[in-house]
């Protein structure tokens, strides 16, 4: 049977507008069933079952499968907002927790298992990471810029590289699921980095321990 895609517009085909709560039960039942059995023995006849639907207006509104669990998925992931309070290591190590803290909101293997059913078909994988990774990488970014724009860091730093080596490590844990990325990792990660890319380092770790009140924070890159 062809999978009907939905319109555009967020019409059912025909025309009829898209009834809102019945989206919205199918999202949360596609969100508890990831929780419960992973990505890999999700089903559109369990997801129908769970919402009190069927199939059919599923494929209506998604059109298949993995289209569903992206979005469902995005609705977990929510709206990140980049932290400013002028404090580079607090900012980048906050927006760096951000990151680890939204990943962690997702189903074990569902972002590994979603990513290979993407992998034959660009647009898909371009939608995924549009939705899942570019928020919070945009959000670490938007830090790195503040940084840039104080001259906090040198002139000279890649901030396309350095914002790939920030966010490597949560891409790839969050993605095998090996281990848990520590904010206490995080910390070290960011302090590492900006002894070689800030300009005043030292100066950087006094604004953060003012901007904390607590001066155990970072006591170990004094």
């Amino acid at each position: 049977m062809r999978q009907a895609k939905p319109a555009p517009d967020g019409r059912a085909p025909g025309g009829r507008p898209r009834d809102a709560g019945i989206d919205r039960a199918i999202l949360d039942a596609a969100l508890e069933l990831l929780d419960e059995v992973g990505y890999t023995r999700l089903t559109v006849e369990a997801v129908a079952r769970r919402a009190g639907t069927t199939k059919p207006a599923i494929y209506r509104r998604w059109g298949t499968l993995p289209n569903l669990a992206l979005e469902a998925l995005t609705a977990r992931l929510g709206h990140l907002k980049a932290p400013s309070t002028d404090c580079t290591i607090c900012d980048l190590s906050d927006a760096i927790k951000l990151y680890v803290a939204a990943f962690q909101r997702m189903p074990p293997e569902a972002l590994a298992s979603l990513l290979a059913d993407c992998g034959d078909d660009p647009q898909r994988r371009e939608s995924f990471m549009a939705a899942l990774f570019d928020p919070p990488r945009a959000a670490v970014g938007q830090v790195l810029d503040g940084a840039l724009a104080r001259g906090d860091l040198r002139d000279d730093v890649d901030r396309g590289l350095l914002l790939d080596l920030l966010a490597s490590l949560v891409h790839y844990r969050a993605l095998f699921g090996h281990a848990v990325t520590s904010d206490d990792e995080v910390e070290q990660a960011v302090h590492t980095l900006l002894r070689g890319v800030a300009v005043d380092y030292p100066k950087l770790v006094e604004i953060s321990r003012k901007k904390d009140g607590d001066p155990r924070i970072h006591h170990r890159h004094a």
